[in-house]
């Protein structure tokens, strides 16, 4: 398992608890009880720089969990990656009012049938005492996929998709992603709520490197 403080693994332990599946996240080999990853896939997990902001790697066992989220629709392995973004946010969490994810548009949400961002911010909210919300913050267009897009293509592709609803003045949110690459997607939505007086500091499970 990843190495964590006491505090964060006791955090990660009671996380795990509630939201981990019976196997591995990355593999579904056999764990044991309050594990994400077997032992060869935890050993391919890779800390990022700023665990403020996006506390892995994206490689490794953290990356194929992701994809089985996504495009696997293994919708349980959602509520493993914030249980372990929680377990090292714990020691340096903002205090916040809400907790908000990245929304879908409503045709690419039909077609997976959750949002992923959604389910990986539960287990922080949980671990803040802060209310989920899934509303006010709205996608306009489905855009297309960031990935493969360079950085001024990803800025483009998200400008303006992003409306905020409803009283922001002064909530303080959280405000979370899966991945970040070059952090467009999360910049728009920042940007949306901030314009209705919100302040908000972003997250995601992982950052990746530009492709």
């Amino acid at each position: 398992m990843v190495p964590l403080t006491r505090t964060a693994a006791a955090v990660a332990d009671i996380a795990l608890t509630v939201f981990a599946p019976r196997g591995c996240a990355a593999c579904d080999a056999p764990v044991r009880p309050r594990v994400a990853f077997c032992p060869p896939c935890a050993r391919s997990v890779v800390r990022g720089d700023d665990r403020s902001r996006a506390p892995f790697s994206f490689g490794g066992a953290i990356a194929r969990a992701v994809r089985r989220l996504k495009y696997d629709k293994r919708s349980e392995v959602g509520g493993v990656l914030g249980a372990l973004v929680a377990s090292e946010l714990v020691a340096v969490a903002p205090r916040v009012d809400v907790v908000v994810p990245v929304p879908l548009h409503p045709r690419r949400l039909a077609e997976r049938g959750f949002n992923q961002s959604a389910l990986v911010a539960r287990p922080l909210a949980w671990m803040l005492g802060a209310p989920l919300k899934t509303a006010g913050l709205v996608r306009l267009r489905d855009t297309l996929p960031q990935a493969g897009l360079g950085r001024v293509e990803r800025g483009a592709n998200v400008a303006g998709a992003f409306a905020a609803t409803g009283a922001w003045q002064g909530v303080r949110v959280l405000l979370v992603d899966d991945v970040v690459t070059t952090g467009a997607t999360l910049a728009a939505c920042a940007a949306a709520l901030e314009e209705r007086g919100a302040n908000v500091t972003r997250i995601a499970v992982a950052r990746a490197e530009p492709g």
